[in-house]
């Protein structure tokens, strides 16, 4: 009897000091997904063909998930149901705050470590200066994003704007290109959005710049980043950043997809770098 009582003893601290199912796991699909700062069939045209490097490097199935907007996003990857996400600085902050800690910031883009947001108005106009948007209509993007709405918000605080109070109507379009398109047709007086999106539209000629244009450049900011669920295995993380850092402009199989995503490289991701979001979103009112 004490020798069956000392093996059922013996199975049931083994049973415990098994780590729990799930723990750190490879799933059969990898399921990536990135924030709506644009419209759907960009995101499409963008994060499609990543779906397809992945596959390859990884040697797995990866799909692309669309989400309806920046929460979704947190949420998913909280919920197991994301496994890797295209964050924005301030999205990024609140997937980690949201999973305990546990999210892993794995790459960025070299433009994320200096990223900046444009502040834009139609030329000819008396806003010249962050001050003379007072009194004006504004657009920000989505509430949830970096670029588009934290730290311009951020930033026009800092220039004694407080947007709740001094501006005449505050708006938000939902994404990048939006604003644009907001502040060309003369919806809203000025707007904000990000840097990128902005050459971009510049480049491909979607904005008349004789009717919107930049007056005002946010010093830099870290922002966007590739972001895992912290349960992830930790193996599938590394060949994820591997696949993300084997990435060469240089190489013509790589070329298409680092302009899909308007940069040269990726670099590795320093978690400590995104602090200075979460202090500006505490700043700005975004977060307690």
């Amino acid at each position: 009897m004490k020798r069956v009582w000392l093996l059922r003893a013996l199975l049931s601290l083994a049973t415990v000091a098994l780590p729990a199912v799930g723990a750190a796991d490879v799933p059969e699909v990898l399921r990536i997904s990135a924030i709506p700062d644009e419209n759907p069939n960009e995101l499409l045209r963008i994060y499609a063909p990543f779906a397809e490097y992945l596959a390859k490097e990884l040697g797995m199935k990866v799909r692309f998930t669309p989400v309806v907007d920046y929460a979704a996003t947190v949420e998913g990857l909280a919920a197991r149901k994301l496994d890797l996400v295209w964050y924005g600085g301030f999205t990024s902050v609140q997937a980690v705050r949201r999973t305990n800690g546990t999210a892993k910031r794995l790459v960025l883009r070299q433009e994320d470590a200096q990223f900046t947001s444009v502040f834009i108005a139609r030329p000819g106009s008396p806003i010249k200066g962050l001050a003379d948007l007072k009194g004006r209509t504004f657009a920000f993007g989505s509430v949830s994003s970096t670029s588009g709405h934290l730290m311009p918000r951020y930033f026009l605080l800092r220039a004694g704007v407080a947007p709740d109070r001094d501006l005449k109507q505050v708006a938000f379009s939902g994404a990048h290109d939006a604003t644009a398109l907001w502040v060309e047709s003369g919806k809203v007086e000025a707007g904000a959005l990000n840097f990128l999106v902005w050459d971009k539209l510049v480049a491909q000629k979607k904005v008349d710049r004789a009717k919107v244009d930049v007056f005002y450049t946010t010093p830099p900011y870290v922002d966007y980043v590739w972001t895992a669920r912290g349960d992830l295995d930790a193996g599938l993380q590394e060949k994820i950043t591997a696949a993300f850092l084997k990435l060469d402009h240089a190489n013509p199989a790589h070329t298409r997809l680092l302009d899909l995503h308007r940069t040269k490289r990726y670099i590795k991701a320093i978690d400590a770098e995104w602090k200075g979001v979460e202090e500006a979103a505490i700043s700005a009112g975004l977060l307690r």
